[in-house]
């Protein structure tokens, strides 16, 4: 059982939404669409649904073409940002609603409810309404609403965006296991690289209506298949300067060097586009090999174990995240640091040219 997309696009008025997408999501897997707003998830997602219909391409659910047929037809559900229950209903009653218009009978309805009801550790709640749970119960209500059809393609659309962080962090923990008790294909949309990392399954990443990649997370995290997919997958976006390889040594902004390490060492000499993550940028050398680039400080936020750097360096915007706090001055002169072990090289073209040679380690 598996939801394929095949050539998919969607435009309204001329302007396109979604370009040629082929994507194949199979029985029993989480899917992550990550991405920035407006990079397409949304779109995506009602396509998948049956809420729009694609301008090109098919969509197969089980093997059968699905493309022209309404979501009432579909076995889907979907849960929004907003917490989208009954208030005057009690919890018990939100989870039998789709049930009942289903035609379901008493019994089978209240067995599935309170099958589903212990899976979202809702039971103690079942006779109370809506606005007297806290909003991760009620984004729970929401998600039991949705799982109790039994529907095989689940889409959540940034569902967590709207929790307090210790909500955010309860529901992402339980999502997956959620998600393994259900058995169904689950479609998580996010902004947030953490947020993908920590759920696991499969990533797809976006930008401007493309999806740039898709493969198991931690593979599409640790080796992007180019600068695009690298800086959608890398929360502050990813760091990049330019670099000349010659023989075996890597040169920086004309600046620094370093020996060429891991897949760099076979690559042709010339111009490539360098990039590393914030949190791989230090204050001090940690290793003999370190690249040290000499940078303004823009400006600073201290999240309390942890200082994001904003750095200028030449015409190129960085943003280092270093562990402590450092009340550093605006306009003030800073070395920092990058293990080149930690250095990705992309092409002219933007395509990954030589990975990281740690992520080849992990």
């Amino acid at each position: 059982m598996a939801l394929e997309l095949q050539g998919v696009t969607r435009s309204v008025a001329g302007r396109v939404h979604i370009h040629p997408t082929d994507l194949t999501l199979e029985s029993g897997t989480m899917n992550v669409l990550l991405g920035p707003t407006l990079s397409g998830k949304t779109s995506l997602m009602r396509l998948m649904a049956g809420l729009d219909q694609p301008s090109a391409g098919r969509i197969r659910w089980k093997g059968q073409d699905v493309t022209g047929q309404r979501v009432q037809d579909r076995r889907v559900a979907m849960v929004y940002q907003q917490f989208i229950n009954y208030p005057a209903m009690t919890v018990y009653d939100n989870i039998a609603s789709p049930l009942r218009m289903m035609g379901k009978s008493a019994a089978e309805i209240d067995r599935a409810i309170r099958d589903t009801a212990e899976m979202l550790r809702l039971t103690p709640m079942l006779s109370r309404k809506p606005l007297e749970l806290s909003g991760g119960q009620q984004q729970r209500c929401a998600l039991a609403r949705a799982l109790v059809k039994g529907a095989g393609l689940v889409l959540l659309d940034e569902p967590l965006a709207n929790l307090d962080y210790k909500l955010r962090e309860e529901l992402r923990i339980e999502i997956p296991r959620i998600f393994e008790a259900s058995g169904a294909i689950f479609v998580y949309a996010t902004t947030e690289p953490e947020e993908a990392l920590l759920l696991g399954g499969n990533t797809a990443t976006l930008w401007e209506g493309r999806v740039t990649q898709f493969g198991p997370t931690p593979s599409v995290y640790r080796l992007p298949a180019d600068a695009q997919t690298a800086r959608v997958f890398s929360d502050p976006p990813m760091n990049f300067v330019s670099c000349r390889k010659e023989a075996a040594r890597l040169t920086f902004a004309d600046e620094a060097h370093a020996p060429a390490e891991g897949g760099a060492v076979n690559l042709p000499d010339g111009l490539y586009l360098a990039g590393f993550r914030a949190n791989h940028v230090t204050l001090n050398r940690h290793s003999g090999d370190a690249v040290q680039f000499f940078c303004t400080v823009g400006a600073t936020e201290i999240t309390g174990s942890e200082t994001f750097v904003h750095l200028n360096h030449g015409a190129d915007r960085w943003v280092g995240l270093v562990h402590g706090v450092h009340p550093l001055a605006a306009g003030a002169q800073l070395s920092i640091y990058v293990d080149p072990a930690h250095v990705y090289l992309f092409d002219a073209a933007g395509r990954l040219a030589a990975p990281a040679p740690y992520a080849m380690a992990a």
